[in-house]
């Protein structure tokens, strides 16, 4: 067996072209890890109910932002700036958990290699068993029906590590520097949202989102700033207030210069480039809003891919 150590990152995964969006939305929608629709025996019939309905319209969507979803690109990109940070002893493998490289595939290549330790580590800053929690069970039922015998070390989650508040914060203050006077500027920070009922049920995701827009804002310093929720996906109970809500209520206030920043996002994919920069950019100017910024997105920054060989190094069996 090699004695190098592999590193699995997992991520969401995205649609690599139109076609693709239909058996992507049906991934999403039949995992129970991530959503709960009637019965488990009937969610995959109702599921395709909801799916055929759905993608024709987020075909569209990602049509306007290019017509797939850029994810994979940008992760083999951190993939490749994280290889070279570890070095030769180290091999780094992408998983995502809705389109390919699959789980399976990632394994398979790392056995290939002859590698038996492996670091997993989880592209979601702050967890939650909607994301970490459905790839690591997807990571462990695959190991259990392929009988594999890994080393495993997990790392589930980072939301307060200070590199990567680190490259968040200098996100923000670089886009506070794009506006005349950042005292006349409303920091909207939007996290994709989760329904109540797992927050209830004691998922930690709102306690970790909420830290790190704390630790991001003592070192942006003074400044307005508030929290919101965008990407609801069905009619049960979803985290409040929803971004589209936050914008027109802060657009009825007066308020006309907007800074948003993603949270529990590290990569650009569609509720970046479309949801924020197109949906609702268009629905701020109609309310009035005069200046609507998005930071960039962390994808291949420096600060954030030294955070993540920080987490690989310090990692502990």
């Amino acid at each position: 067996m090699s004695e190098k150590t592999a590193v699995l990152l997992l991520q969401m995964g995205g649609p690599d072209s139109l076609d693709a969006v239909h058996p992507f939305l049906m991934n999403l929608f039949t995992d129970r890890d991530i959503i709960k629709i009637g019965p488990a025996f009937l969610q995959p019939f109702i599921a395709r109910r909801i799916v055929n309905k759905r993608a024709p319209h987020v075909a569209e969507y990602y049509r306007q932002i290019g017509g797939k979803s850029p994810i994979r690109e940008l992760t083999e990109a951190q993939r490749e700036g994280l290889q070279a940070l570890l070095g030769e002893n180290y091999r780094c493998f992408v998983a995502m958990r809705y389109s390919r490289p699959s789980t399976i595939d990632a394994l398979a290549a790392i056995k290939r290699e002859g590698i038996r330790r492996v670091v997993v580590l989880s592209l979601y800053p702050h967890y939650s068993k909607a994301t970490t929690g459905s790839s690591v069970n997807e990571l462990q039922r695959v190991l259990k029906e392929a009988r594999t015998d890994f080393e495993l070390t997990f790392i589930d989650r980072f939301y307060d590590h200070p590199l990567y508040i680190k490259a968040l914060a200098g996100k923000v203050m670089r886009g506070l520097q794009a506006f005349p006077d950042r005292k006349d500027v409303q920091i909207v920070f939007s996290a994709h949202s989760l329904p109540q009922s797992f927050i209830d049920e004691g998922d930690p995701y709102l306690d970790h989102i909420q830290e790190t827009r704390r630790l991001v804002m003592e070192q942006v310093g003074e400044a307005n700033h508030l929290l919101c929720f965008q990407s609801k996906a069905s009619r049960v109970k979803w985290l409040e207030p929803s971004t589209e809500a936050t914008i027109e209520k802060l657009a009825k206030e007066g308020k006309r210069n907007l800074l948003m920043v993603p949270l529990s996002f590290v990569s650009d994919h569609i509720e970046t480039l479309y949801e924020i920069d197109i949906q609702y950019g268009e629905e701020a100017k109609g309310y009035g809003i005069e200046r609507f910024e998005r930071i960039e997105s962390l994808n291949s920054d420096p600060i954030f891919l030294d955070c993540l060989a920080d987490l690989v190094r310090t990692a502990k069996a």
